[in-house]
């Protein structure tokens, strides 16, 4: 017995001195210890002035925090006028409200959110980001997380989409810098960039875009509307991720550790659901949160780094290719004794790897394509203009007025539409719509140039003679230097082709930077490959010059 009261006894004393600890540990009393400790350090005596002070401090510093939220994504942030209204504005009011200072809202999407928070720009982001093991690297996500959606695709209702399978060689529009771009383009779909979501119903309306992938949350507000909802349905959906409010990765410990009790407190106390509903957004995902963080073992000052109680990050890792490693070496390599942040990531992942390489083939074919239609259209159209015939010979300079008078842009549009509305879209389809623009283009200056060289032949010999073989191949090889130089142009204007979608290098390494970093690497690579290309076929085509130019000395 002596022994059971013993331990009694032990039991009580070790439940009388944990409970104040217990009681201490709660999120509100860690929480409110934090803000007291940065406001006591912002008020001493050149605090403010150091260069590496945390943001939190620097919040009661300047008394404000700066929030980057969206503007163009119906419920969570849009903007009319001077007015913000949305799930993230509220939810920014809500956690500055919490910090004591005054929120101060600036425009992000999906492309500049985190680049914002690196240039320290803003100080938090609240922008429908999801939280994927990727972007862990990039930035510090605040945990518990305060929203859910997955990716869905939508089209019209007469477009059979069941799943990954129908996708293959179709073009999906999306937003620059959503994490899903990654698994699209790995199951063999073409991408068209946007910069704001808010754009992609509109596309969809107007059928610039037969499909377009977003999170299920964005269009959730389309689908209430009755004329929308008759012509478009969801196809399927994927990639169910956690949203995160998130910060920079250097000098924002304490920041980021008061957001993360903010947002447990908020789960806790169902602010974040009281904000959905005023804001008329789904709340289940909010419901089941409401009742994890209201668990004994969640609701403590460490509950928001247990793995029972927060949502672990979207395995978004990408398969890396043989020489991910080397490739990763020689970018630290670069970094490290030149300074210059070079960034190679089509060598690094799979997804990116095959992008290049078919970006790759797809503009040899394209260069090779457009100097072989631009010569064609050239002979063609300069001798319909040296024909003695009035209806082939005024036809042939009526079509080449327009050409030489269209933008290239509107002729590439046109050469698209004709090509979509013969054939199925593909990739193929698109690339010879673009091979067809811009034959016509340069092959119109040309053949005019033929046109003129035959003009002048005739008029050597003392009139209009009949046009023959020998002539007209005598006045192609006088037009040698103007047909060269169309040709390069040709050339040179290959990358336009990616504004129809042509899954050439432009659009290929277009597509890698939508869901990976190096964007400026990357576009340099472009830039030299496009010098190297145009080197080769200057070359070649000086050697086509020089032959039509002793031909003409022949004859």
């Amino acid at each position: 017995m002596s022994i059971r009261r013993g331990l009694l006894l032990v039991l009580a004393w070790l439940a009388l001195f944990a409970a104040p600890a217990a009681r201490t540990e709660t999120p509100d009393a860690a929480l409110a210890a934090l803000l007291d400790e940065a406001r006591s350090a912002a008020a001493v005596p050149g605090a403010c002035s150091q260069s590496d002070v945390d943001r939190l401090v620097r919040l009661y510093c300047t008394g404000k925090i700066r929030i980057g939220v969206r503007e163009y994504y119906p419920l969570f942030g849009t903007r009319e006028g001077q007015e913000r209204i949305g799930y993230d504005v509220d939810v920014g009011r809500a956690m500055a409200e919490r910090l004591g200072v005054t929120p101060e809202f600036s425009r992000v999407n999906a492309a500049s959110r985190i680049p914002r928070l690196a240039d320290d720009k803003i100080d938090l982001t609240i922008a429908t980001m999801g939280h994927n093991a990727q972007r862990d690297g990039q930035v510090r996500f605040i945990r518990p997380h305060y929203y859910q959606s997955e990716t869905t695709i939508v089209g019209p209702k007469s477009l059979e989409i069941k799943d990954w399978s129908d996708i293959a060689n179709r073009t999906i529009c999306v937003t620059v810098g959503n994490g899903s771009n990654a698994q699209i383009v790995s199951h063999g779909a073409r991408l068209m960039l946007f910069d704001e979501a808010g754009v992609l119903p509109d596309r969809l309306r107007d059928e610039i875009c037969s499909l377009a992938a977003q999170d299920d949350s964005f269009f959730a507000y389309y689908f209430t509307d009755p004329a929308f909802t008759a012509r478009f349905d969801q196809k399927f959906g994927f990639a169910q991720v956690p949203w995160g409010v998130a910060v920079a990765q250097s000098g924002t410990d304490r920041l980021a550790e008061a957001l993360d009790l903010i947002s447990q407190i908020f789960h806790r106390d169902g602010e974040f659901l009281r904000i959905a509903r005023e804001n008329h957004v789904g709340t289940g995902f909010l419901e089941r949160q409401r009742a994890v963080w209201n668990r004994p073992e969640c609701n403590t000052a460490t509950g928001n780094t247990d793995p029972a109680c927060v949502l672990p990050a979207l395995s978004a890792v990408l398969e890396p290719t043989p020489v991910a490693e080397r490739v990763a070496a020689f970018e630290t390599w670069m970094e490290k004794h030149t300074g210059i942040a070079l960034q190679l990531p089509m060598f690094k992942t799979m997804p990116a790897w095959q992008l290049f390489k078919a970006g790759i083939v797809n503009s040899l074919i394209l260069v090779a394509g457009a100097l072989a239609a631009t010569l064609l259209f050239a002979l063609i159209l300069g001798a319909l203009q040296s024909s003695r015939s009035f209806v082939a010979r005024w036809t042939a300079r009526i079509l080449t007025v327009i050409l030489q008078s269209s933008p290239v842009v509107l002729t590439l549009v046109i050469s698209a539409a004709v090509a979509h509305a013969l054939f199925p879209y593909s990739s193929a389809v698109a690339i010879g719509a673009a091979i067809v623009a811009l034959g016509l283009m340069n092959g119109s200056n040309a053949g005019q140039a033929i046109a003129e060289a035959m003009h002048s032949l005739r008029t050597e010999k003392g009139g209009p003679p009949a046009p023959t073989v020998e002539l007209y191949g005598r006045a192609v090889s006088r037009s040698a230097t103007q047909i060269v130089s169309f040709l390069i142009n040709a050339a040179k204007g290959t990358p336009i082709a990616s504004f129809i979608g042509a899954p050439e290098l432009l659009s290929a390494l277009t597509d890698i930077t939508s869901f990976a970093s190096g964007r400026a690497s990357t576009y340099s690579l472009l830039l030299v490959f496009y010098i190297a290309v145009v080197i080769v076929v200057v070359w070649l085509c000086g050697k086509l010059r020089l032959w039509l130019e002793r031909r003409q000395v022949t004859a």
